[in-house]
């Protein structure tokens, strides 16, 4: 019975068994020694005895058994998400001031659940419609800066200075994007669209969005891996999540460093490692990298906003994939990402 794999009901019935033995054995002792005559309707009488005695106490137990087996679906079905799941407390004892405070946990956890939703809504609502309002002012940025370009071509220092305001207005358009995205992909708004792509050419249109700056800067990307290595996954989303740590290799190493994009299949995972023999990452900051906004004070970076490796990293857990960081300061940093291999049982 399902009630004896419990070791202190086990203890139980044999402790129970024990005393009624025992006292069974000093009542025959005693009909024996007195009358011998009642020495076998004492026995009935205490076979009887124990035989209801413990047929109470298994019906009892089976029932509270029942009961905390009910009660455990109920918890199961509530972490499966039916929310409305509760646990019968109609009655009274301990048991039941148990189960009615498991159901005002739960109302609890329901409502701080809508309440974080509720936030995640406004704030996602709230930098979407700022991202929007952004971009009309950026775009008119962008077009008086282009028109005093073409207006300083003879004039070096206001050239440089239209440059200089180029980049910034870049950096603002880069982090409106990349907050946008980052907050849709906390409230759950994005759908992950999956299909089965071929990593080797998902690679090699990294290699190609970073061609341009990887020769402006004279820096070495390299790709190594097989041509027929499929992974079940959103391309859009991957390929930010990609170019976002090969961006960051590359913002962080200088001209004839070389950054090393592999992948390859193991027995259960398919993994894709970003590596670069560039600056390195202070070991104070090493567990700090994926923190939105995270700005190291050994960094001399001074492009970089603080969302690139948060986006990577959530888009990665997205796809139910891990990524790790290894790094030497001075050597070079490796980024690891793993993705399992989905089995048929």
């Amino acid at each position: 019975m399902k009630i004896f794999v419990n070791r202190d009901i086990r203890k139980f019935f044999c402790a129970l068994a024990g005393v009624m033995v025992t006292f069974m054995a000093l009542a025959e002792i005693g009909a024996w020694l007195f009358h011998k005559d009642c020495f076998f309707p004492v026995l009935v009488i205490f076979l009887l005895m124990m035989g209801c005695v413990f047929a109470v106490c298994l019906w009892y137990f089976d029932r509270q058994n029942k009961i905390m087996e009910a009660a455990v679906a109920q918890i199961d079905s509530y972490l499966d998400g039916d929310t409305d799941a509760r646990i019968s407390c109609d009655d009274e004892g301990e048991i039941y001031r148990l189960f009615h405070s498991v159901n005002t946990l739960a109302a609890v956890l329901n409502a701080h659940a809508a309440k974080e939703n509720r936030e995640k809504e406004f704030l996602k609502n709230t930098i979407s419609d700022i991202s929007h309002q952004l971009k009309t002012p950026l775009a008119a940025l962008n077009i008086y800066n282009g028109l005093m370009q073409e207006e300083a071509e003879k004039m070096p220092e206001i050239r440089e200075f239209t440059a200089l305001s180029e980049q910034e207005l870049d950096r603002i358009e880069t982090l409106v994007q990349n907050l946008l995205k980052i907050t849709k992909l906390d409230a759950g708004s994005i759908v992950i669209e999956k299909d089965t792509e071929n990593v080797a050419d998902m690679m090699k249109d990294v290699e190609l969005h970073f061609s341009y700056r990887v020769k402006q800067e004279k820096k070495v990307l390299i790709l190594s891996g097989a041509d027929d290595i499929l992974f079940y996954c959103d391309r859009d989303w991957m390929m930010e999540a990609i170019d976002n740590i090969v961006k960051n290799a590359l913002d962080h190493t200088k001209p004839g460093d070389c950054i090393q994009l592999e992948w390859k299949q193991l027995a259960s995972v398919v993994q894709i490692i970003v590596k670069d023999n560039g600056s390195g990452i202070h070991p104070e900051d090493l567990h700090h990298i994926f923190k939105r906004f995270y700005r190291s004070r050994f960094s001399k970076d001074t492009q970089g906003i603080g969302l690139g490796l948060p986006l990577a990293k959530a888009i990665i857990e997205a796809h139910d994939g891990t990524i790790e960081v290894d790094s030497e300061l001075g050597i070079g940093t490796t980024f690891v990402i793993n993705f399992l291999i989905p089995t048929k049982l």
